[in-house]
């Protein structure tokens, strides 16, 4: 098979999560296992790093793999979704696994594929800890696909465990309570094995601490042992002032990340530099700093408040759950500009009221649909956004409704596409005419 035929029946012959929603998402860890057994357990000869969270792991990941590197190590890095290409999700020191590797796996584990039929995730997950095994990478940081302790990537035993925060978000298949959702996420924390909980609310924090000592993991809150004193979002960059409780310790972080979110993130991150300093991973300062400052450029990280045009400002972020959206209406607060339009489309199985609701109504809308199974129908989108007070057109696919958020738009208004991972991957900014 070509490249291509490859992904044609990788992503026609897999349940795809992406596409077709929780019928893909399978309850045991017995198809990862048995794939990875066929492989030789990759997983096992190398070091990990593993990240679970409702918002901000994907951010978390890549500052960590992005530090890493810097340092010298070779790291791998396993994310999802994509947003543009499969191989987006298999990366080491940020570059991509080969085509030639995903055709080459994929024919060696078919005979196998048609006889335990894995979801899509599932294959992805082997994909990855193959090409990392045979990369011999000296650490692979590893992002959680859903939830934690279901999730395909939850066989790996890391050197280190990360949560990043809990919201509402998948809860068909988390439970409908924070505290379901965060006994779903600390599944992660696995015996002996040190966890950072990033952000955490009174709900979920007994959730970790029980789960910690269940496993006799040593758990540390990253928010309880460093604070943001300041920080300022200017020429789309962001500089943040991280100072110790306790102490007149401050460090100064300057982000290529401008989303004002990642003041959140970025005590998560130090967290973890910290605690693998002291298992012996040499990261000086100097380079953590350097690293932070080029995490674009690094992990090839992008859909984060990320500005794609200027005049008008057209900015793309992959905010889709409740949590997010009003992490980006914060953000909304920052900038100025003269008016505001916003691309928008989501996917059935999230809580769309909830959303809505956050939305501001001062903007201009236009609402779209991916092409996906799973995706809102752009006019349903449209009807329920009315009743909360936004108004708009709806339009047959995204970069019509980006051209129309264009053609309505002066040079000092602000455009935002959000609402889904996959809205912002099928935005093409090239397409649009100006």
């Amino acid at each position: 098979m070509t490249y291509q035929e490859t992904l044609d029946y990788l992503f026609t012959k897999l349940p795809m999560f992406t596409r077709i929603g929780a019928t893909a998402f399978k309850k045991d860890l017995t198809n990862t296992i048995a794939l990875c057994e066929a492989l030789g357990n990759p997983h096992k000869k190398f070091k990990t790093i593993h990240i679970a969270g409702t918002n901000g792991k994907g951010s978390t990941s890549h500052m960590l793999a992005a530090v890493l590197q810097s340092a010298g190590y070779k790291t791998g890095l396993y994310t999802s979704p994509h947003l543009h290409d499969f191989r987006e999700r298999i990366k080491v020191n940020g570059q991509m696994c080969e085509q030639a590797f995903v055709v080459d796996f994929t024919k060696r584990v078919t005979p196998l594929i048609d006889t335990i039929e894995p979801s899509f995730f599932e294959i992805t997950v082997a994909m990855a800890f193959d090409y990392f095994a045979q990369q011999q990478v000296d650490i692979a940081v590893i992002e959680v696909g859903l939830g934690g302790r279901l999730d395909s990537t939850n066989i790996v035993t890391p050197v280190l465990s990360v949560i990043t925060n809990i919201g509402y978000d998948h809860m068909n298949m988390l439970g409908n309570t924070l505290e379901l959702i965060a006994s779903e996420k600390a599944g992660i924390i696995k015996p002996n094995i040190p966890v950072v909980i990033g952000e955490y609310l009174p709900e979920t924090k007994p959730i970790f601490i029980k789960k910690a000592k269940q496993e006799n993991a040593p758990i540390v809150f990253a928010q309880e042992k460093r604070y943001v004193a300041d920080f300022k979002n200017e020429h789309h960059q962001l500089t943040i002032d991280v100072a110790e409780h306790g102490s007149d310790m401050r460090h100064s972080y300057v982000l290529d990340l401008p989303g004002i979110y990642q003041t959140k993130n970025i005590l998560t991150v130090i967290q973890a530099i910290h605690l693998l300093r002291v298992q012996g991973w040499q990261l000086d300062e100097t380079i953590v700093k350097k690293a932070l400052h080029q995490v674009k450029k690094l992990t090839g990280f992008y859909g984060r408040w990320q500005l794609v045009h200027e005049h008008p400002s057209i900015v793309f972020d992959v905010a889709h759950n409740e949590d997010g959206i009003r992490q980006l209406t914060e953000q909304l607060e920052l900038p100025t500009y003269q008016h505001l339009h916003i691309v928008m489309g989501m996917v059935k199985d999230k809580d769309i009221a909830k959303v809505l609701k956050l939305m501001p109504k001062n903007a201009t809308y236009y609402f779209s649909k991916a092409p996906m199974p799973r995706a809102l129908e752009e006019a349903t989108l449209h009807a329920m956004a009315a009743e909360f007070g936004l108004t708009g057109k709806h339009y047959s696919t995204v970069n019509n409704a980006l051209q129309a958020a264009v053609n309505s738009s002066d040079k000092q208004d602000l455009i935002v596409v959000c609402g889904s991972v996959f809205i912002v991957a099928e935005a093409n900014i090239d397409a649009i005419k100006f």
